[in-house]
């Protein structure tokens, strides 16, 4: 519920990025809008309230800045967990667990990840990102959403003939019985 992507949004919310000192490269590098930045100085935050003001301040900040996202995720948890999902839907169609190409590449202050989801053999979803694992979770995120969609339309289609069926039989039934009140 409470991760990387998580907490980097509340501080950015909170422009937590302007305030930070940072050394001259990651300056440069946009460090101020950096995810793991971002996270790591809303959880530095946090725990300089528990140690200045305890437990119950502490929990309080955290309620404040996070209930938004702890309610959500409690009612719909691993909604933004797109591997966890695809992986899920990926059995459920009896396709196979997916495997993840990555390759990286620009330099290592600045580096940028592109993954794709194979799926079966066939590369179902691509993504970019700062990192291995979001250009997964983007992969993974683009091949949930087209299996998703070709589930749906298989649901569609079964139902439709489900549908369609059913007249039929009970046209069937009607005759059967009318021919045997004959």
């Amino acid at each position: 519920m409470v991760n990387t992507a998580t907490l980097a949004e509340v501080a950015g919310r909170l422009g937590l990025g302007e305030h930070l000192r940072l050394g001259k490269g990651e300056h440069q590098s946009g460090g101020r809008e950096k995810e793991s930045i971002l996270a790591d100085a809303l959880e530095a935050v946090i725990g300089a309230v528990y140690v200045d003001g305890g437990w119950e301040e502490a929990r309080e900040v955290v309620l404040d800045l996070l209930l938004d996202e702890i309610s959500s995720g409690a009612v719909r948890p691993g909604r933004q967990d797109y591997k966890t999902r695809l992986q899920e839907l990926s059995a459920q169609l009896g396709l196979g667990a997916p495997v993840y190409q990555i390759e990286g590449s620009g330099p290592d202050h600045d580096k940028r990840f592109v993954a794709v989801a194979l799926i079966d053999g066939d590369a179902r979803g691509e993504g970019t990102g700062t990192s291995k694992k979001r250009a997964e979770q983007a992969a993974a995120r683009t091949a949930w959403h087209e299996l998703d969609a070709r589930r749906e339309a298989t649901d569609v289609a079964t139902m439709s003939e489900a549908t369609d069926e059913q007249p039929v039989e009970h046209a069937h039934a009607s005759e059967s019985s009318a021919a045997t009140e004959n």
